[in-house]
């Protein structure tokens, strides 16, 4: 009798701890289920990531600094002020029968589509002018001449006394350089269209190192016609000969100029020359009898 008592205790002691083990494992099953659950879900938002970066790496990076060069721009230049395009009426010349300017350093040198560049000209003493850019790093295009870089402080300086905010953001460019701008506009405008607006390498004034284009934060740093609108474009038309510069590429002029109205284009020229311009409400072609 004893004997059998005690089988059946056995029997009740190892049917409990039999369940108690079975309890105890559940949770631990239903935690692993649970963690195995999270990582599934972490998973995606951890291969979508990878193929993002993946996907960054793979597309290059536009080159900012290219986007607000005088003679290019991201879209189709804008229109004038009466809502109709300034149409240039000079034809495009062969560059073939171009004349080769005989002064290139002369900062009175006239260069346009009639007129270009020695091949291979650099120009001297090209320098940083210690005023504001739209963008930090160094490029080529912050540079100028030096004589034009100390006129374009003072006028900077007289900006800012005027209460006139005004941030540079393309001057000298090389041949090659402008050679790459002329050929990504004729790609996305076609060469009729891109010679309103671009130079053909060789005859850009921002080769000779004395132009500068200069913009405003209100237009997010951008060239456009409606800063000849603005209080900075209309300070820069009335004040830039006092400092040696013209707005070269004047409203109403482009049947001379060749090119569309450019409020942001400043041309140092010296104050002299600068001043009659301004008096005379000429362009440069004008002034020196250069009108083809």
């Amino acid at each position: 009798m004893r004997r059998m008592l005690l089988i059946g205790m056995i029997g009740v002691f190892a049917l409990t701890a039999c369940q108690s083990e079975t309890n105890e494992s559940q949770p631990a099953k239903e935690n692993a289920s649970k963690n195995t659950t999270i990582t599934e879900k972490e998973k995606p938002a951890k291969d979508e990531s990878a193929e993002e970066q993946d996907k960054a790496d793979q597309e290059p990076e536009e080159d900012q600094t290219e986007q607000n060069d005088g003679e290019k721009s991201d879209s189709s230049p804008s229109d004038d002020k009466n809502g109709e395009k300034e149409k240039p009426s000079q034809q495009p010349s062969d560059d073939s029968t171009a004349m080769v300017v005989e002064e290139p350093t002369s900062t009175e040198v006239v260069v346009n589509k009639q007129r270009k560049l020695p091949d291979g000209y650099t120009p001297p003493n090209l320098t940083v002018p210690e005023v504001p850019f739209y963008f930090d790093e160094f490029h080529e295009k912050k540079q100028m001449r030096e004589v034009a870089a100390r006129a374009l402080e003072e006028l900077f300086k007289g900006a800012d006394q005027a209460g006139i905010d005004l941030v540079a953001a393309s001057g000298y460019r090389s041949y090659d350089r402008q050679d790459a701008i002329f050929a990504s506009n004729v790609q996305q405008h076609g060469e009729e269209h891109a010679r309103q607006f671009s130079a053909v390498p060789g005859h850009s004034e921002h080769q000779t190192g004395l132009a500068m284009d200069v913009t405003v934060a209100k237009l997010s740093f951008q060239l456009s016609q409606d800063l000849g609108d603005m209080k900075e474009g209309e300070w820069l038309a009335e004040n830039a000969h006092n400092y040696g510069f013209v707005i070269r590429y004047p409203e109403g002029k482009s049947d001379i100029t060749g090119y569309e109205y450019e409020p942001w284009h400043l041309r140092y020229v010296g104050k002299d020359v600068a001043t009659k311009v301004y008096n005379q409400n000429a362009t440069l072609e004008e002034y020196y009898n250069l009108v083809p």
